[in-house]
């Protein structure tokens, strides 16, 4: 079995589909059953979490480097795009929404992140929806702080500018057309 050349190195920021914006700590070798096995160590500030992924692993897991500045790019215009919203029912829109967050794609993130906005003049969301966009926007925020190296606060007001002034010019051009 040939070594998998790193792809990460200690102190690079990677995302991990199922758990957001990590950074690589360690590099690890230790010994199971008699095989030498090599693992990245992520640690995940606001989980307080450590994880260990093996070297080989890494890409069929997904886990991947920070996105370019074109995706965030493309993500945030995603954000001032029309919330789409299916009817169909809630708990099946919510698996769509969590399989999406979990996806680890910078875009399907920031439909959801999109779809489940609410500005202060529009109806109140339910508590799963507000838990489903705060998750969302979460891990959206991780990676532009990440990438403009700032923090999740700073990363998550940007975001919200951007969905309030999509929002309001959403609601301007429905008042027209009613």
């Amino acid at each position: 079995m040939a070594a998998k050349p790193l792809s990460f190195d200690v102190g690079d920021y990677v995302v991990y589909p199922k758990h957001g914006v990590g950074r690589v700590v360690e590099l690890q070798s230790t010994e199971i059953a008699g095989t030498r096995l090599d693992l990245y160590v992520l640690r995940f500030e606001k989980e307080r979490m450590t994880l260990r992924v093996p070297v080989m692993k890494a890409d069929s897991v997904g886990m991947r480097k920070l996105s370019s500045d074109k995706t965030m790019k493309d993500a945030l215009e995603t954000l001032k795009g029309k919330p789409k919203v299916k009817r169909t029912m809630w708990s099946r829109r919510a698996q769509e929404y969590e399989a999406k967050i979990n996806s680890g794609d910078l875009t399907s993130i920031a439909e959801v992140t999109r779809d489940l906005f609410r500005a202060d003049d529009q109806p109140e969301q339910s508590y799963s929806e507000r838990q489903i966009f705060e998750a969302a926007s979460s891990r959206l925020a991780r990676e532009l702080g990440a990438m403009e190296q700032t923090d999740e606060k700073a990363a998550l007001v940007k975001i919200l500018e951007i969905l309030n002034k999509a929002a309001a010019i959403h609601n301007k051009a429905k008042e027209e057309v009613a």
